[in-house]
C-alpha cells in the first residue's frame, strides 16, 4: 500500500465533534498550519501560506480526543493523508483530510497533564492483568476520571453537529478492534 503518511502541526480551528456510526465512534476537527519563513528584506519572521485540513479520529482515539481537545489547542496531528471528494451543484469538489493515528498536544506552546486510560489495551494479556491489579482498590476511583468528567466546561459539540455525520464515505470505514 502507498499511504501518504504525514505530521502536522497546527491549531485546532473548530470544536471537535463526535459522532457513533454503524462502524464505529468517529471524532472530527478541522485545524489549520500556518508555515513561516525568514524575510531577509523586512529582517522579520511572516506567515506564509496556511493548509487547512479536516482531522478524523476512530475508536479510543474518538473519546479521548473528545474529552482532551479544544477549539484555539495547538495540536500534532500524525496519520494517513487522504482527499475527501464530493458532488456538489458547482462539480466536483475535494479537501484534504488526515485520518489520525495520534493526536496531541503541541508542549512548545504549553504544558499538559497526561492520563492514561485505565483499561488501554495491550498484547501481553499478563501484563494488562499486572497493570489492572496495580490500580488503588480503596475507593480511589476518582483518579480516572469519565469522558464525560473531562468533557465537563470543554466546547465539545454533540453527534448531531458532526460534520461527518452524513458524509457517506464514513460509512465504510471498518471499526478498529
Amino acid at each position: 500500500m502507498n499511504d501518504t503518511i504525514v505530521t502536522v502541526v497546527g491549531n485546532v480551528v473548530d470544536s471537535p465533534r463526535r459522532a457513533s456510526l454503524a462502524t464505529g465512534t468517529v471524532t472530527n476537527f478541522r485545524m489549520a498550519s500556518t508555515a513561516r519563513r525568514y524575510d531577509s528584506r523586512t529582517e522579520q519572521f511572516v506567515d506564509s501560506g496556511t493548509f487547512w485540513v479536516d482531522v478524523e479520529c476512530w475508536s479510543e482515539l474518538a473519546g479521548n480526543v473528545a474529552a482532551s481537545v479544544s477549539k484555539g489547542d495547538p495540536v500534532i496531528v500524525h496519520g494517513t493523508l487522504t482527499t475527501h471528494e464530493w458532488e456538489s451543484e458547482n462539480g466536483t469538489r475535494s479537501k484534504p483530510r488526515i485520518k489520525a493515528a495520534a493526536v496531541g498536544p503541541n508542549l512548545k506552546k504549553g504544558r499538559s497533564m497526561f492520563t492514561r486510560d485505565r483499561f488501554a489495551r495491550t498484547a501481553d494479556p499478563a501484563a494488562a492483568e499486572a497493570a489492572e491489579s496495580a490500580v488503588p482498590r480503596d475507593g480511589a476511583e476518582e483518579d480516572f476520571p469519565s469522558v464525560e468528567d473531562l468533557q465537563a466546561g470543554r466546547d465539545y459539540i454533540s453527534e448531531e453537529e458532526a460534520f461527518d455525520q452524513t458524509d457517506t464515505d464514513l460509512q465504510r470505514e471498518p471499526a478498529h478492534a
